[in-house]
């Protein structure tokens, strides 16, 4: 089965914004009494809400505050969580919706996306490996492509970062990020993920050069987009997704800012026609 973007997005070079979940059962921050599962919800559907009405093309879920993170054997209540939040945001929002499962949890959020309705996922190591924060990270897309096969779920898309930040990829260093890309193209990704070394720090414009000479896949950049950046990188690259321009101060722990995601949306309105 083809899956591409234009599946998905309606937009030409669709940016889709983070909902951070809240600390989730399961995880060692998770507070049951100021900051239960309905409290969580709550701030995921009103900052989904914010994105959405600034113009957003997609969200994508993801429990960016369960860390350290789990990167194997990940807690069932932090799986079954994570899909009751999927499900809440896709069931009340009329853009699409994705998942994200740290760290690199792919079969999990492949399961929590046929749950709750999801179009995507996002893979940090669909192929070849890493060393991240919480150590040796292996390649998943295998797994994952079979469980997909399995759930009869072949619609949904799989968004496979190369050289993603949050760690070291010197294990692999004698292979340029191009023919990384060209890895993940062969190994039956979907789409190709660019991303700076860290949350908040934006890939060069030679690095998403490099991987759209290298692969036909779509190339997304996963990290620090912003109002500034946001025609040079765009210009080369076929979509974004943004969590910390798109906060408060530009820090990804704040609430979601609705002024900063319309600002940016316009500025992405002018580049599409241009």
């Amino acid at each position: 089965m083809k899956r591409n973007l234009l599946s998905v997005f309606p937009n030409k070079k669709p940016i889709i914004g983070m909902i951070h979940l809240r600390p989730l059962p399961g995880s060692p921050l998770y507070d049951p009494f100021d900051m239960g599962m309905k409290k969580i919800i709550q701030i995921a559907l009103e900052e989904a809400e914010k994105l959405q009405d600034a113009g957003v093309d997609g969200l994508q879920v993801e429990n960016i505050w369960d860390y350290p993170y789990q990167k194997q054997h990940f807690s069932e209540a932090t799986v079954a969580s994570l899909a009751v939040a999927v499900s809440e945001v896709s069931s009340k929002m009329s853009i699409p919706v994705g998942v994200n499962c740290h760290m690199n949890g792919a079969p999990e959020a492949m399961a929590c996306a046929v749950a709750g309705n999801a179009k995507w996922i996002r893979v940090f190591e669909w192929c070849n490996a890493f060393i991240s924060q919480v150590g040796f990270v292996d390649s998943t897309g295998a797994d994952t492509a079979r469980l997909r096969s399995s759930l009869k779920a072949d619609d949904i898309m799989c968004l496979c970062d190369v050289n993603v930040k949050h760690g070291s990829h010197y294990i692999i260093h004698d292979r340029t990020v191009a023919e990384q890309a060209a890895d993940v193209e062969s190994e039956g990704g979907d789409a190709v993920i660019v991303t700076g070394f860290d949350t908040g720090m934006p890939p060069t414009p030679e690095k998403v050069a490099e991987c759209k000479k290298a692969v036909t896949l779509p190339v997304l950049l996963g990290s620090g987009v912003t109002e500034e950046n946001a025609c040079s990188l765009l210009s080369i690259a076929d979509g974004a997704i943004i969590g910390s321009w798109f906060k408060e101060g530009n820090k990804w722990k704040n609430p979601v800012s609705y002024e900063r995601a319309r600002s940016f949306m316009k500025e992405m309105e002018k580049i599409r026609k241009e």
